[in-house]
């Protein structure tokens, strides 16, 4: 019985961590030029899906802490007779006071994969040479690995999950719908692992 709750232990602190790595743990609410991974980047990127209001919640934040120049919002409509998911993260930077000239829009993109490609485009349109990418923990570690393939050696790609939104928190495995995003997700990833991609 131990070692059944060891292993579910184990299991549970390692899908944590693995998912949703954060570049930015040992950084503070602003940028510092002495950790490599607390500088100032050239856009914050937030991609839509799962609690898309608390994703963009946590990019404007780090825009309006001066992380960047540039919020890049990405994501088409779930509706497609209504807005974009995009033009609704918009809505709600505007909102919340970001700059309407400091905001990109993506919106075409319907999965994480198409994300990664689309947002390269306005990386290279608008001089965009390092971001900070934020999704929910869950996927942080599939959406980085897509922006990293697309970006290459030209974008540094920064990973930072909301820590908590209304599908995922540090209490995920005590729900059905935790275990099956924790589980649907790590397939996902070795799917990417084996040139699959989504």
């Amino acid at each position: 019985m131990i070692g059944v709750v060891l292993a579910l232990v184990v299991m549970v602190v390692g899908l944590s961590i693995y998912l949703s790595p954060d570049g930015m743990k040992a950084c503070g609410q602003t940028p510092t030029s002495d950790i490599f991974d607390c500088q100032k980047v050239d856009a914050v990127v937030a991609i839509s899906g799962g609690d898309t209001a608390a994703r963009t919640a946590e990019a404007v934040e780090l825009y309006k802490n001066g992380w960047a120049n540039y919020l890049v919002l990405s994501g088409a409509a779930a509706d497609k007779t209504g807005p974009s998911n995009a033009e609704a993260m918009r809505r709600q930077a505007i909102k919340a006071e970001v700059p309407e000239s400091a905001i990109l829009l993506d919106e075409t993109s319907e999965t994480t994969s198409q994300n990664a490609v689309n947002t390269r485009q306005l990386f290279d349109t608008n001089d965009i040479h390092s971001v900070i990418l934020v999704t929910s923990a869950y996927h942080q570690r599939r959406a980085g690995l897509e922006f990293g393939k697309r970006a290459g050696s030209d974008i540094r790609v920064v990973n930072h999950p909301v820590t908590s939104d209304n599908q995922w928190s540090e209490w995920w495995w005590t729900t059905p719908q935790g275990w099956w995003l924790a589980t649907s997700e790590f397939f996902k990833v070795m799917v990417f692992y084996v040139g699959g991609s989504r």
